[in-house]
């Protein structure tokens, strides 16, 4: 009995970890296993937190079997009623993880689009390099996307030049939605101030984090478009963005950020 208590113990210590991959799902049934096992057989150990929309595909349930039969110590769901938006979903995610002292803080898609391969890299610019936030760039050397429609191409490349420009943000890929966040960056960033839902959300985190002075690193990553499943962008989503941007622009003169606290 000791020694499988032992044993028992050794496991928990291994699966321990001070990073969550926090992924937002509807209807990913195809992905949703695969980008786990993905995420769980890397050499660093990564907890995931999957927040589901009330998705009717079923995406809910492969999760929790996961969870009872596998994962049970490093992969976690919140399910909600209905689509919320994505923006809701992170905020609701980001909230759970800071309760739960989690050190490094990630934003990642179920659909393959960002390679899970590239986690390592986004730590480390915030662990050993010192960054607050790294984010998984496109656009940073180039434009690295892969199979996508060169319509929405332009429509991603020339959002973030947009954003750029009225802004005065110096990000290439200002909607990125690949993302690592150390703790402080949440903590100090007013959650429930956030407006955005939909695209608009992943420029106003990153510019709200710039204009409180945390330091940012691109880190460039090949995007390839989804192989399974359904795309969830929508020309609304991209509209949000755009008008937003001049909102956040004014909010940029007028509002007063939080400081960081050493």
């Amino acid at each position: 009995m000791a020694k499988a208590l032992s044993l028992q113990s050794n496991f928990d210590i291994m699966h321990e970890s001070d990073s969550i991959v926090i992924i937002p799902t509807y209807n990913e049934k195809e992905n949703i296993e695969k980008i786990i096992r993905a995420v769980f057989g890397l050499e660093k150990c990564f907890h995931i937190l999957v927040i589901d929309d009330g998705s009717p595909d079923g995406t809910a349930g492969i999760v929790k079997r996961l969870v009872t039969s596998e994962f049970s110590d490093r992969l976690f769901i919140l399910e909600r009623s209905g689509k919320q938006g994505l923006g809701t979903a992170y905020i609701t995610g980001f909230k759970w993880a800071l309760d739960r002292d989690y050190e490094y803080i990630f934003e990642m898609d179920a659909d393959f689009s960002h390679d899970p391969n590239d986690l390592p890299r986004l730590y480390a610019a915030c662990h050993d390099e010192g960054y607050d936030l790294a984010i998984g760039s496109r656009y940073v050397s180039g434009v690295n996307v892969v199979n996508w429609p060169i319509g929405r191409v332009l429509m991603s490349y020339f959002a973030s030049k947009y954003v750029r420009i009225v802004t005065g943000f110096k990000v290439h890929d200002t909607t990125a939605g690949f993302k690592c966040y150390k703790r402080r960056v949440l903590k100090t960033i007013e959650l429930d101030k956030i407006r955005f839902k939909g695209y608009g959300f992943q420029i106003e985190m990153k510019y709200t984090a710039y204009k409180i002075g945390f330091k940012i690193k691109e880190v460039s990553v090949i995007f390839v478009n989804r192989r399974e499943g359904t795309s969830k962008m929508s020309s609304g989503i991209f509209g949000e963005a755009f008008f937003g941007v001049m909102r956040l622009r004014l909010d940029g003169w007028t509002r007063k950020y939080p400081k960081i606290e050493i």
